[in-house]
């Protein structure tokens, strides 16, 4: 329903400055080029989803290679010691337990098919334990929150985006990814384990995340101290090694459990063009919103307020291009896309606000969308702090992107 509004609202706002422009300025050419961008928009919505095809549905096919060669469930046994403690209130043997730790491992791999199916499972089961049927539990929020904060190891659907745009080398954003979408997954956690008084100190916790905590902060000192032509080499090798290590390791671990592989690779890549043929529409129907709302000249008003506000303020205002992103990502996950794509087009793909847009799409997930969802589909009305710890995750994600696109692409 809220994308409903937004989406209305494009229209909305793009007329009334079209008639403003007309009215006021006698522009003549504001309507037939709001007209022409329509058709150009849809064009290229439906350009982009076909090209997705191809890559898409390479990996999809090797996804569902790690998937049953036992990737995920290899995922699960790492990390149940460090869930059971953010889970204090289900037991090891709860029924919730398997589907919570197999959709965050199947989150983290980029595995959206499986995870959304296992994270509805797993809210159903917590529902059936849950003391008030209409308030959301702690472990519900805990577990939706991690949703929302959206740490994926591997962000397949940017990169594709970024190859079918043109990017010269589309995985140049996976580190700069891995990096903002941690620090949105900490905030995220720290802030419900605050509000549900989870002992931050344990032994087990403090070993997850200052594990956690000192590859982030290695990361960022090392990078911090190299010159940017160094971090962009240094980014590129180690983000293409990492990815097809992690191709090649699938392959093995499948072949040594047995699995066919080829098979595999058949099923899960079907998935894959049917992923690439079903988002032709939502794709279209953001494209051409944006693009009535950009070439209305709204966007430049809103992008061109902050920049002079930065300005002012002696603040760099290069990334001003990508916040319709990180404006649009806690609503809506196709709306967030469309603007990645759009500051693609508009600045280029290896834009810096091409960059930080794609950032910022692979920081977090989508808030309202997850709650929404997740909470609705077991009749849960009071959210309690749930939306609140959400949004801190989004703002933690959206001003790391900002300064890591400083550091890796500035």
């Amino acid at each position: 329903m809220l994308l409903n509004y937004i989406w209305i609202g494009f229209f909305v706002i793009a007329f009334v400055v079209g008639m403003a422009k007309l009215l006021m300025f006698g522009d003549m050419d504001v309507f037939p080029q709001m007209m022409n961008a329509t058709f150009e928009y849809a064009r290229s919505g439906f350009e982009i989803s076909l090209g997705l095809t191809g890559v898409l549905t390479l990996w999809m096919g090797l996804m569902k290679i790690g998937e049953e060669g036992g990737i995920v469930r290899i995922f699960s046994r790492a990390i149940w010691p460090f869930f059971h403690r953010l889970f204090p209130e289900l037991e090891k043997d709860h029924p919730a337990v398997g589907s919570i730790i197999m959709n965050i491992s199947a989150n983290m791999l980029g595995l959206d098919n499986a995870a959304t199916p296992l994270g509805l499972r797993a809210m159903k089961e917590m529902q059936a334990t849950n003391k008030d049927r209409h308030m959301a539990s702690n472990p519900m929020i805990m577990f939706t929150v991690l949703n929302t904060s959206g740490l994926t190891l591997i962000p397949v659907t940017i990169m594709v985006y970024r190859f079918q745009l043109g990017a010269a080398d589309p995985s140049d954003i996976f580190i700069p990814i891995l990096l903002a979408t941690s620090f949105s997954t900490m905030a995220g956690l720290i802030s419900v384990a605050l509000y549900q008084r989870i002992n931050l100190l344990d032994r087990v916790v403090l070993a997850y995340l200052g594990v956690f905590t000192l590859f982030v902060g290695a990361s960022m000192f090392i990078l911090s101290r190299m010159s940017r032509e160094e971090i962009a080499a240094v980014s590129s090798v180690a983000a293409n090694l990492l990815l097809f290590s992690i191709i090649v390791g699938f392959i093995l671990l499948a072949s040594f459990r047995r699995v066919n592989v080829y098979e595999s690779f058949i099923e899960g890549a079907k998935d894959g063009f049917h992923i690439a043929v079903r988002i032709i529409p939502y794709l279209i129907a953001i494209l051409v919103a944006v693009g009535v709302f950009r070439t209305s000249g709204a966007m430049d008003m809103l992008t061109d307020l902050i920049r002079n506000t930065l300005v002012s303020l002696n603040i760099n205002a290069d990334f001003t291009g990508a916040l319709p992103t990180a404006f649009m990502k806690p609503l809506s996950g196709s709306g967030a896309r469309g603007m990645m794509v759009d500051a693609m087009k508009t600045y280029g793909a290896d834009s810096f606000a091409g960059r930080v847009a794609s950032i910022m799409q692979g920081s977090s997930d989508t808030t309202f969308y997850i709650i929404a969802v997740y909470f609705g589909s077991v009749g849960i009305k009071n959210t309690r702090y749930a939306v609140i710890c959400g949004l801190i995750a989004d703002l933690a994600g959206l001003l790391a992107s900002i300064f890591i696109g400083y550091l890796f692409f500035h």
